[in-house]
């Protein structure tokens, strides 16, 4: 990922999109270095330029800019290989970005970022890459647990809780992604997938963050993504699971406990993915788990 997860350090992490935005060269060197110095051995599905960079949020505010460029530097430089149909260059966004999603049809960005947003969504189309997104069912139960019911939260709910016309919402998952597509439909890109970047519940910590639950959201979450959304259905929801493993010097609290793995590679929770238990996974570095019903 070239963006503020890896390396570590957010600074180093600005240095390297600034860079890539500055001059295609640049974005060369990287994808040579980082990429093209492993690959066919190391099979890269994807490049992520940017993690939840926005131009609203104080602390990213000030490496927006650079984003796209860098984007379409990198992406050039993937193409330049001939490898732009094996490796997609996107970035990922989380929910905040959408300023109305109930109901999920009426699914919109906020205006602040739309200016940001849409040429990064509209190269997207043009490269045939999806966006990325990171939607926490998590954080919008405990910012809101007088209306948002915790078994919808955790795709345990019997019934559809919400009707949007036709559509049934059984789960809050469903309902945020399609809000998105919704939001992406109403900016002009109807034909624009997206990919969960990154979805998780934290076992300790704060409010509902129990083993428990954790133990539910990602055990449904793995079974649930095979079926697409109410909007787009019969179409497999490609999810990472975040994260890999604990990470103890992370803060608040509760980002301390999204792993499936504990520190010591033991897994937390049974999970089932089809053809191997999350045991049978090696995990030697701290990423997300992808899952997706056709492996």
């Amino acid at each position: 990922m070239l963006g503020n997860n890896l390396p570590s350090t957010p600074e180093v992490s600005r240095t390297l999109i600034f860079k890539a935005s500055q001059n295609p060269s640049n974005a060369q060197s990287w994808v040579q270095r980082n990429v093209l110095s492993y690959w066919p051995s190391v099979r890269f599905r994807y490049i992520a330029v940017g993690n939840e960079v926005s131009p609203v949020n104080p602390g990213t505010a000030s490496i927006a800019q650079y984003v796209l460029p860098a984007l379409v530097n990198v992406f050039n430089a993937i193409r330049s290989a001939g490898l732009q149909d094996q490796i997609r260059v996107s970035t990922a966004i989380d929910m905040t970005f959408i300023g109305n999603s109930y109901p999920p049809s009426a699914g919109a960005f906020r205006g602040d970022v739309r200016k940001y947003i849409d040429p990064i969504i509209g190269h997207l189309t043009q490269a045939k890459t999806p966006l990325f997104a990171n939607i926490y069912t998590y954080f919008s139960y405990v910012g809101n647990p007088r209306d948002i019911s915790l078994p919808y939260a955790l795709f345990t709910s019997p019934s559809p809780v919400i009707w949007d016309g036709s559509r049934g919402y059984q789960n809050l998952f469903d309902a945020m992604l399609d809000a998105l597509y919704s939001a992406l439909e109403g900016a002009g890109q109807y034909s624009l997938d997206v990919v969960v970047s990154e979805s998780g519940w934290p076992s300790d910590g704060a409010f509902a963050a129990t083993f428990d639950n954790a133990r539910t959201y990602y055990s449904n979450l793995i079974n649930h993504v095979k079926g697409g959304t109410p909007k787009r259905p019969g179409r497999a929801i490609e999810t990472y699971l975040f994260a890999m493993f604990d990470e103890n010097q992370k803060q608040p609290e509760l980002e301390k406990h999204f792993g499936v793995f504990f520190p010591d590679k033991q897994a937390k929770y049974p999970l089932n993915f089809g053809t191997k238990m999350i045991s049978d996974i090696s995990a030697e570095n701290n990423t997300t788990a992808f899952l997706k019903s056709d492996i």
